[in-house]
């Protein structure tokens, strides 16, 4: 198929680019590929071989092994040799072109044209062994086509995008298919060009949105930096591919409620799609308190069943909405790339364990220590240092063989926001200060995606861990054009979903109390259980941070009542009002520094008026005034 290459594309009136034309005309060689499978026999070199080191020879530096690849019982996993390459690089991306961009322009970082740096891109590829394949970034026809040119022997970051992104077939292509988008994958110019740092280069022409990856880990370029080309497709319709996961939940009294769960990275997006892990003794624990040891744990008979959407991505364009008040949106991604930090022993997640042990389909496994002909168990992370496990272990994990798992459009009932919050005391006060989980007035959702705190210890890029912001409905750091047109669309969104509640929830700490993921899942339980009735009057109040909206009074789930320092931080005692208030002030603080970003004449007057209202120090109730919900 490879020789009929571009008579099979000519044949079906797809276009391709001239500068991709002249590369795969004039290379050492390149391989067509039609499928996944046909990817991972040329992952270790050769069928045969169970072992094989992904390696360049770098000019200055001699030969350097990216990473050590293994062929295993449950699929292929990769092992990067440095530390750094486990995790993204939130600095990652530059543009190239001249288009309107809120981003750091190529010439502006490094002091040349991109168009030199581009030549010896190309000159680059022209004498390796290449792979090509044509993939869709998106679902159900929504989204955008594009290539892959990627060196032969990075076999194992061709499948990771294959994979996260639908690999299209040259006999089986669907009509209307254009090549909207290009990946070219040059990973010595990390070492040649750029001081080891993972660089991603977005050049958006008239029509392909170029990727140039810079380096080998698939979080920046094959699912992030296509993202951006996601949100690049949607600017134009004025809508946008979310930074959410999804899950349709059933309680046991049969209602439905679906949850939409955004965040920064390491917000809890793929933890929202989890079980609650029971106790020894078939409690579930909901936090333990750091300075006292003391634990603190629930009785919950039975949990309600869910079915997961989305894991990291979401479609939300004109197209699928119903008009009923409530956002429709419909999974962007063929698979899902899962963190399984959180999976530390035998039994932390069966589900997750059951399907990646024994899978129906070969799995990419990343940071995650492996034999060659072994089984990869996704609990064995591999060590950055002895004694200190790689925070960002992944799977590569097909959509289709996820249990129950809805491919449909879902409108969304409770769409929630997560944050990592640290550990908060009156003696190192913190803005871990958010309850078990709030009420936010819509004008205030709004603010907390326009912020999107980054939040502590993010298990997922490289940090200094300070208090970042990921911007924009938290996928600002994925987007190449103006921020203020983004925050027009979010804030359109949610101007036309008013019978959507929207919360907030902390995950990692609540004031001096370790919980994990557990608030999300027990948020989940609860508004599942409540369906579509609304909270009573007497059950919240205005926070008393305002930016936290309204908090709970109380919070029964299922006979078991959650103490009341778990849903007012300044209840505990090792926190109090003097520590609650300091942490409040930060947060605080964030806000002011992070909105003024926003403030434009080409920001709508309902923003601009929402962003001046949270600098003035607005109430909850100013909040509420903004939108009125249905």
């Amino acid at each position: 198929m490879t020789k009929d290459f571009f008579k099979v594309l000519q044949e079906k009136g797809i276009k391709v680019p001239k500068n991709i034309t002249l590369l795969l005309e004039n290379c050492k060689s390149y391989q067509v590929f039609n499928t996944v499978d046909e990817i991972i026999d040329i992952t270790l070199g050769d069928k045969e071989s169970n072992s094989f080191e992904v390696k360049y020879d770098i000019p200055g530096k001699g030969v350097y092994t990216e990473a050590i690849v293994h062929r295993v019982s449950n699929g292929i996993s990769a092992n990067y040799t440095e530390a750094y390459m486990r995790r993204r690089d939130p600095n990652t991306m530059v543009i190239a072109d001249n288009l309107p961009t809120d981003k750091e322009r190529f010439a502006d970082r490094f002091g040349y044209e991109f168009s030199k740096l581009e030549k010896e891109t190309m000159d680059w590829l022209k004498n390796q062994d290449l792979g090509v394949f044509l993939y869709f970034a998106g679902r159900d026809n929504i989204g955008v086509g594009g290539i892959a040119i990627v060196p032969a022997n990075a076999g194992f970051f061709a499948m990771g995008l294959a994979m996260l992104q639908q690999i299209v077939s040259l006999d089986k292509i669907p009509p209307r298919f254009n090549i909207g988008s290009a990946i070219f994958v040059a990973p010595t110019f990390r070492h040649t060009h750029f001081e080891g740092k993972q660089v991603v280069v977005h050049n958006r022409t008239t029509n392909v949105h170029e990727i140039y990856s810079y380096n080998l880990y698939p979080g920046p370029s094959a699912k992030k930096g296509l993202y951006a080309a996601l949100l690049d497709e949607g600017e134009k319709g004025e809508w946008i591919t979310a930074h959410c996961s999804a899950v349709e939940v059933y309680s046991p009294y049969d209602n439905r409620t679906t949850f939409m769960h955004e965040g920064a990275s390491g917000g809890g997006k793929s933890e929202m799609l989890q079980n609650i892990i029971r106790e020894t003794n078939g409690m579930v624990m909901l936090g333990k308190n750091l300075i006292t040891g003391e634990e603190r744990k629930i009785n919950l008979p039975i949990f309600c069943e869910f079915n997961p959407v989305t894991d990291d991505m979401a479609l939300c364009p004109p197209s699928i909405q119903s008009g009923n008040g409530k956002l429709t949106l419909t999974d962007a991604e063929n698979a899902w790339f899962v963190r399984v930090d959180s999976v530390n022993a035998y039994g932390d997640d069966p589900f997750l364990e059951k399907v990646t042990i024994n899978p129906p389909t070969p799995l990419l496994f990343l940071n995650l220590k492996s034999n060659p002909g072994g089984t990869v168990l996704i609990w064995a992370h591999t060590e950055d240092e002895p004694g200190k496990p790689c925070p960002n272990p992944r799977v590569v994990l097909p959509r289709e063989i996820v249990r129950n798992v809805v491919s449909k459009p879902i409108s969304v009932d409770v769409r929630s926001f997560g944050v990592r919050t640290p550990p908060t005391t009156k003696e190192n006060p913190n803005f871990g200060i958010v309850g078990m989980f709030h009420i936010l007035p819509p004008a205030l959702a709004w603010l907390w995606r326009l912020t999107s705190p980054r939040g502590y210890a993010n298990p997922s890029i490289v940090s200094d861990g300070t208090m970042g912001s990921e911007g924009v409905g938290s996928y600002w750091p994925f987007a190449t054009g103006k921020r203020v047109t983004h925050a027009n669309i979010l804030l359109d969104q949610i101007l036309h979903t008013t019978r959507t509640l929207y919360t907030l929830v902390p995950n990692q700490h609540i004031g001096a109390w370790k919980v994990g993921f557990k608030p999300q899942l027990l948020m989940r339980e609860y508004l599942t259980r409540r369906g579509n009735a609304r909270l009573k009057p007497e059950q919240y109040q205005d926070a008393r941070c305002p930016l936290l909206g309204y908090e709970l009074n109380y919070l029964t789930i299922e006979g078991a009542k959650i103490p009341s320092r778990f849903l007012k931080v300044y209840r505990q005692d090792e926190v109090g009002t003097e520590g609650y208030d300091a942490g409040a002030q930060i947060l605080i603080d964030f806000f002011k520094r992070e909105l003024p970003q926003y403030k434009s004449p080409a920001l709508s007057k309902l923003g601009n008026d929402i962003i001046d209202a949270c600098l003035s120090n607005a109430s909850v109730s100013e909040y509420e005034a903004f939108i009125k919900v249905e």
